[in-house]
């Protein structure tokens, strides 16, 4: 699942990929865009900001999100109905598939595409304070609901958001005004993304043996790992949570 640390690692291998490289094909498979070419022109850079990803080349910057499903990935990997563009650098390809977003902007306008989030966790306008102060805006407010909100803080998904909460000891829907610490859990928030950073296997347990990765996630009927009373979950709206009833109040 894409989360802040899943979109830094993918402009990370992006940048390596194609950065400084000028486009020899570039094939925008939606229909707003079709007509765009940027063959010819050099790619910039590559960027994450919170959950999003830009590829600034020339004057444009093409803006994606995963949001659920979506990934780019280098190689010359079977292109289907699910691709939504092509970059080409010579031999280079990157292919997006299932994206949530695509569109191409100009190169000035795309920091309005953002400029709603909050501290970004792997950004360089991280700030714990503004984080903190930003989850205590309304002090009623779920806990879950906060961290999944990318104008708090922007990086977290569900996975992050459930395994922050087992770290604190808190149940998701805990109000925010309850918290005794929460600058300790933006911490843990960026501690998570951050050991997280370059690696696709995202591990917040610290073991990163294969079954052994997460805390709650994922793991409905499971022994905590910490007390070995069975991990609860339910679903609220479209987001599944996971807690364990004894470590979390």
């Amino acid at each position: 699942m894409p989360e802040g640390d899943t979109v830094f690692h993918t402009a990370a291998v992006l940048s390596d990929a194609l950065m400084g490289k000028t486009l020899t094909r570039c094939d925008i498979r939606v229909p707003r865009y079709a007509e765009v070419d940027l063959s010819g022109r050099r790619v910039d850079e590559v960027i994450s900001r919170g959950k999003h990803l830009f590829i600034r080349v020339g004057s444009a910057s093409i803006h994606s999100h995963l949001k659920m499903e979506g990934s780019w990935r280098i190689g010359r990997r079977p292109v289907d109905h699910r691709t939504r563009i092509i970059l080409e650098a010579g031999p280079v390809r990157a292919t997006g598939s299932d994206l949530g977003t695509l569109e191409v902007l100009k190169r000035g306008d795309d920091a309005a595409v953002v400029a709603h989030l909050g501290p970004d966790l792997l950004g360089d306008d991280w700030d714990p304070g503004v984080a903190a102060a930003n989850l205590l805006t309304d002090p009623g407010r779920p806990l879950a609901a906060a961290l999944l909100d990318q104008s708090v803080v922007a990086g977290i998904g569900n996975v992050y958001c459930n395994e922050l909460c087992f770290v604190v000891g808190r149940l998701p829907q805990t109000p925010v005004g309850d918290l005794p610490d929460p600058e300790r859990l933006v911490a843990r928030a960026r501690e998570m993304l951050w050991a997280n950073r370059l690696r696709w296997n995202r591990c917040t347990t610290g073991d990163t043996r294969p079954g052994r990765r997460l805390w709650v996630y994922g793991r409905a009927g499971s022994p905590c790992r910490r007390c070995g009373s069975p991990v609860v979950s339910d679903r609220n709206a479209e987001r599944i949570r996971f807690w364990c009833p004894v470590c979390q109040r």
